[in-house]
């Protein structure tokens, strides 16, 4: 199958992750590199994440070839997952949809629903790990769901922006402003970028990621768009952590901004976990990495004090979703977590 060329003169909009999904795509974990020690452990959750998403939407998995998607079945069955899941023979690099996956547009105006798929440069987070099968499954995303794709000349991730759908996003000069990413483009640049990409009209910057975090500063570790005005944002209380000063920076610039009507940005903040080290290295740990689904909200968890507290930030935000927290000590292991695996397909 042929995907159409992409519509012309048409205008489209980026939908925020809580408006209504087709599916979620995911790519299954296989890259031992990126779990050494754990990667036993990881399959197991991953099964637990798709058992909950199954519940609330029709599943997409990505899989090299049809080995693979025996043993994807094989724990699947095991974690009791059942639903409309769907395999596709497209390899990857690696697990991370959120940023290899392609980033779906809606057509504006009444009475439209047409989508069109965005296919960004992918460059594995500045050259860090190999990524030539990552950087095409966008693309073979699109053909499958049968959309129109647009190549966008430009490297960005999923997990660098994060949006209200209705024409703001939030994003990090730490990550997009890396000369890792598009050394050639100004941050002046870059916004008309996801101007004529995303449709979007306004741009938030925040500053500096969080600890441990291997793409620079990705948004879906720290702060999130809830609604329209509103963003959940995390913070570190003690002082002595080296997450304190970055996060109470970025608090201090959400507290600034007005969004395109005026009106003042709604700040919930998130708790940080206790800080997680495996083999000398600190981990991005972080509850702002939550997926929003059609029924549910999968949240990651570290730490049972903390995780009561983020779920009930989280709760209060989606009082018609489920809120469900899966262990992930043994997956953040990888620098990633749910909001890192998933990628919404708009309905």
């Amino acid at each position: 199958m042929t995907n159409p060329p992409p519509p012309q003169d048409r205008s489209y909009r980026w939908p925020a992750e809580w408006e209504p999904h087709a599916a979620t795509w995911l790519s299954w974990p296989h890259n031992r590199n990126s779990w050494p020690g754990r990667f036993g452990r990881v399959e197991p959750v991953y099964a637990r994440m798709v058992r909950v998403l199954a519940t609330s939407e029709p599943v997409h998995i990505n899989v090299t070839d049809a080995a693979m998607e025996r043993r994807a079945r094989h724990y699947l069955s095991l974690a009791g997952a059942d639903g409309e899941i769907t395999f596709h023979y497209i390899p990857t690099n690696d697990a991370w949809c959120r940023d290899h996956g392609a980033v779906i547009l809606k057509e504006e105006g009444p009475g439209t629903g047409d989508r069109l798929a965005l296919d960004f440069r992918f460059n594995a987070w500045g050259g860090k790990y190999p990524y030539d099968l990552d950087d095409a499954v966008a693309p073979q995303m699109a053909e499958t769901l049968g959309i129109p794709s647009k190549s966008a000349d430009f490297v960005l991730e999923g997990g660098a922006i994060d949006g209200n759908g209705q024409g703001t996003l939030l994003t990090t000069e730490a990550c997009l402003l890396n000369s890792n990413r598009n050394p050639q483009l100004s941050k002046q640049d870059i916004e008309e970028r996801f101007r004529l990409d995303l449709g979007v009209e306004q741009i938030i910057w925040l500053g500096d990621g969080i600890a441990g975090d291997d793409t620079d500063g990705h948004i879906d570790d720290i702060t999130r768009f809830v609604s329209e005005d509103t963003v959940v944002s995390m913070v570190e209380p003690n002082t002595a952590d080296e997450n304190h000063r970055p996060l109470a920076d970025n608090i201090e610039r959400l507290r600034d901004v007005r969004l395109t009507d005026g009106r003042k940005l709604r700040i919930l903040e998130l708790p940080s976990p206790p800080p997680l080290v495996y083999q000398n290295q600190r981990v991005p740990a972080s509850y702002a990495n939550f997926y929003i689904a059609n029924s549910v909200v999968l949240m990651p968890g570290y730490h049972p004090s903390t995780d009561l507290l983020a779920a009930e930030v989280l709760a209060s935000c989606f009082p018609k979703r489920d809120v469900v927290t899966i262990d992930c000590r043994d997956l953040i292991w990888g620098l990633g977590a749910f909001h890192c695996l998933t990628q919404q397909i708009p309905r």
